[in-house]
């Protein structure tokens, strides 16, 4: 069982899928007869979680009404709230803060990946960094950030390179956290993890290692992308 609380980001508005879940929050994105943050959860109750975070925003009291505090899964879910402004994943994590102690697991709310979150916790132990973040190796990084590296080290983000299609490792969404980095995120503002306080991180100094993972990464954020998720999972469950 895993000691450490696992925070999803899931208060996202979810623009790029209103086509087709425009009645409700991105993280009840349906897949197949469950929704994508329940398929979501069962993974990581699965690999050893036992205490979820939720930070909502969008149409919050819809997941409050469906996993309630979590009895029903076996596990204990707090939420945390963004209020009246959406405030970007590094906004919403600082309203988490008083969870970290003093670390934790960060997940986002629209991504999909394996990851032995103990072996993961472990190596961020072992590494001296502010955060660790596992990164996955995609066929086509046309519509991602990439990440450098330089052994088990983060040396820089870049930007989507559009019309650059080639395999490459991108940010996989899951990562161990120190609470020391949400001292640099001022309460109710509104930040990015991956394009604020990241890089930042790095311009100063401070290390951030690398969990490299070749597990199949799936990000659900376009109807598209949902769509094909549904599929593999149906493939899988029926084969």
């Amino acid at each position: 069982m895993l000691d450490l609380p696992v925070i999803v980001l899931c208060g996202g508005l979810g623009t790029r899928l209103r086509a087709v879940v425009n009645d409700r929050p991105k993280a009840l994105a349906p897949v197949g007869n469950m929704s994508f943050l329940a398929v979501q959860l069962d993974l990581l109750r699965d690999r050893g979680a036992r205490h979820f975070v939720l930070c909502v925003g969008h149409m919050a009291e819809q997941i409050e009404a469906v996993f309630g505090n979590g009895h029903a899964l076996g596990v204990r879910i707090d939420y945390v709230h963004d209020g009246a402004k959406l405030l970007g994943t590094a906004g919403a994590l600082k309203c988490a803060e008083n969870f970290f102690a003093p670390s934790a697991i960060v997940v986002n709310g629209d991504t999909y990946i394996d990851v032995d979150l103990a072996r993961l916790a472990r190596t961020h132990s072992s590494a001296s960094a502010i955060a660790t973040l596992t990164l996955a190796r995609v066929p086509d990084a046309t519509h991602y950030g990439r990440i450098a590296f330089d052994g088990d080290r983060v040396t820089s983000f870049r930007e989507k390179v559009v019309g650059e299609s080639r395999s490459a490792w991108v940010n996989a969404g899951v990562y161990v956290i120190e609470r020391e980095l949400l001292a640099r995120v001022p309460s109710n503002t509104t930040m990015s993890l991956e394009r604020d306080v990241f890089p930042a991180a790095i311009r100063d100094g401070l290390t951030l290692a690398t969990f490299a993972q070749e597990e199949a990464f799936h990000d659900i954020g376009t109807p598209d992308a949902l769509h094909k998720f549904a599929a593999m999972r149906e493939a899988t469950h029926a084969a």
